[in-house]
């Protein structure tokens, strides 16, 4: 299952299963998209990835393996 990420578009924030060209919806705000996507995440069982407007991952949710848990 792919990851699912979370960035800035012209017309709002949309949520993306990496590797696809199409974003899975496209919300007006991040909180709403970020939403969605973490929903999306949870049920897969994948990691989420909230970008800013820059781009740059500011953010990331594990909702299954994830390849660096936390250590103690």
């Amino acid at each position: 299952m792919p990851n699912q990420h979370v960035t800035k578009r012209d017309n709002g924030w949309a949520v993306k299963a990496e590797g696809s060209k199409k974003a899975t919806v496209i919300k007006k705000t991040q909180e709403e998209a970020i939403a969605v996507a973490r929903e999306i995440s949870r049920n897969q069982k994948t990691e989420l990835f909230i970008h800013g407007t820059d781009g740059k991952i500011r953010a990331r949710d594990s909702h299954g393996h994830d390849p660096y848990p936390p250590k103690g």
